[in-house]
Formats: C-alpha cells, structure tokens, sequence
C-alpha cells in the first residue's frame, strides 16, 4: 500500500489541530469543574460510534473526572424498549425525564452532525428538554454544528477538512477532546 492516503489523513489531522476551536474547550472545562463542584451529574448522549465513544467517555469522568456520568445507550434494554414502544426520537428525553435531569446537572452531545429537525432527532429533543430544565449542554459536533451547537454553552465545532472523512475525523476527535477534557478538569 502507498503510503499517500496516511500522508493525506495525518496532514488532514494536522489541519484540524489548528483550527480548534480552544475557547470553547476551555468553556467545557469551566463548566465541567463547575458540574464537578456542585454535585451535578454528566449525561452523555450520541448516536452510531459516538455512542461507543459515550460508553468510554462515561468511564474516564467517573474514573479520572470524579463526576457521576450516564449515557443512555449503556442500558441497551431500556433503550430498545423505549425505541419499541415510543419511537425512537424520545429515547434520550424519556430516559433524562425518569434521571430528573435539573440545573446541576449537564449533557454532554457527540454527534457529526448535532441533529435537526430530520435527523439525530432523540438528541434534539433530549437537547429542548435540558434547556427547559436549566441543564447546561457541552457539545462535541462537526459540519456546522445542527442544534446542538445553537443551544450549547460550550461548543467544540470539530472542522470540515476533507467531504468524504467528515464522520471519522468528528468521531475521532470526540475522543481527543473529552481525553483533554477529563484530564483538564483535574489541573
């Protein structure tokens, strides 16, 4: 194998490094020391492989972080009944409506996109729902950001570089950025 595709995805990563948004991830970590401080809970929603990356996330900020974190798609049997009997666009709401999501807690979104009215649509209702409580929202999107970056209070916008690597460079950077954040955190 040549090693031009390497060459073009490192230098890819590269460009993105510099172009990352680091006033926002420092309003994360302001907001996370916060939620940390105040006893508040991290619920961290995504979709496809950034429910993977929720899955691991929710291990380093309870682990490393000391913050007591969820993700919904943990609990693959409510998940599945809620998609069976209500749809799968109030999985997320529901099961932050039973947790009693309030104004200590925050949500945490990986998403590629951030939803919108057709698509990712459980994270955006999810997303209305925490607003209506007072939760604050850290988000971790690329394209331009959907919903999620409109209501974030911080909003890691992961930079488009190359079309048709959109989804593996959004969801690899969710894993740089909430690795910084949790460590960070602890500074």
């Amino acid at each position: 194998m040549s090693t031009a595709y390497i060459d073009q995805y490192l230098k890819e990563t590269m460009e993105i490094v510099n172009m990352i948004p680091r006033d926002e991830i420092a309003k994360a970590v302001e907001i996370l020391k916060h939620l940390r401080d105040m006893g508040g809970r991290l619920f961290i929603l995504g979709v496809g492989g950034s429910a993977a990356n929720a899955s691991h996330a929710v291990n380093d900020f309870r682990k490393i972080g000391h913050i007591e974190t969820y993700a919904p798609t943990d609990n693959v049997s409510e998940l599945t009944a809620r998609t069976n009997d209500e749809g799968w666009e109030t999985t997320f709401s529901e099961w932050l409506k039973t947790s009693r999501i309030n104004e200590k807690d925050c949500i945490m979104v990986f998403s590629v996109g951030g939803g919108s009215e057709s698509t990712s649509l459980n994270i955006v209702n999810a997303l209305k729902l925490s607003k209506e409580r007072g939760a604050k929202v850290i988000s971790i999107v690329s394209r331009t950001g959907g919903y999620s970056k409109q209501v974030s209070d911080a909003c890691v916008l992961v930079p488009v570089v190359a079309d048709e690597r959109i989804t593996p460079h959004a969801e690899g950077w969710q894993g740089v950025i909430w690795h910084l954040l949790v460590n960070a955190i602890n500074e």
